[in-house]
C-alpha cells in the first residue's frame, strides 16, 4: 500500500534510517563489546540491555526500510485554493481560528497541528477550497470547519 508523505517527511524518514544504521548501530556495538569485556554474560545486565536495544533498533530499521519502499512524495501544487498534502490550512470552527498542516500518516503530530490526510479532519479538508465549509463527524456530533486560508 503506497503511503503519501511530504518532501520533509521523506527526509525525516531517510535521516532516521541513516542515524540508526550508522551511529546507533555503532553505539550499540560498543556497548555490547564493553559488556562482554566485563566477563560472565549470563548475569550481565548491561549486556542484556544492549542486546535488547540492538533488537529494537534492528526492528525499527526494518520498519523504516519497508516504509520507504512504499512511500510516494505527494506533489504539492502552488495552487493556494485547494487543500492537499503539504498544505497549511487556516480554518474557523465554533468561532475559533485554527491552523493545520496536512501531512502523510507517518508525519502526523496532532500536538504540533500536523494532521494526517487520512484523519477525519484531514479527509474532510482534502480537495476542499478556500471559502468552503466541511463537516466532520465526531462522537459529539457533526462539527463544521470553514476554510479561511490555504497555503
Amino acid at each position: 500500500m503506497t503511503r503519501l508523505v511530504t518532501q520533509d517527511g521523506l527526509k525525516l524518514l531517510e535521516d532516521e534510517l541513516e542515524e540508526r544504521t550508522v551511529a546507533i548501530r555503532q553505539e550499540i556495538a560498543s556497548a555490547i563489546k564493553e559488556a562482554k569485556d566485563q566477563g560472565d554474560l549470563s548475569e550481565n545486565a548491561e549486556y542484556s540491555a544492549a542486546k535488547e536495544r540492538q533488537a529494537e533498533n534492528e526492528q525499527r530499521i526494518l520498519e523504516l526500510e519497508m516504509t520507504l519502499k512504499d512511500v510516494e512524495v505527494a506533489e504539492h501544487n502552488d495552487d493556494d485554493s485547494s487543500v492537499q498534502i503539504g498544505s497549511s490550512v487556516k480554518v474557523k470552527v465554533k468561532g475559533k481560528e485554527m491552523d493545520f498542516e496536512i501531512v502523510g500518516t507517518n508525519e502526523a503530530d496532532p500536538a504540533a497541528r500536523k494532521i494526517s490526510n487520512e484523519s477525519p479532519i484531514g479527509k474532510a479538508l482534502m480537495g476542499s477550497n478556500r471559502g468552503e465549509k466541511v463537516s466532520v463527524s465526531t462522537p459529539a456530533g457533526d462539527v463544521a470547519y470553514e476554510i479561511i486560508k490555504v497555503k
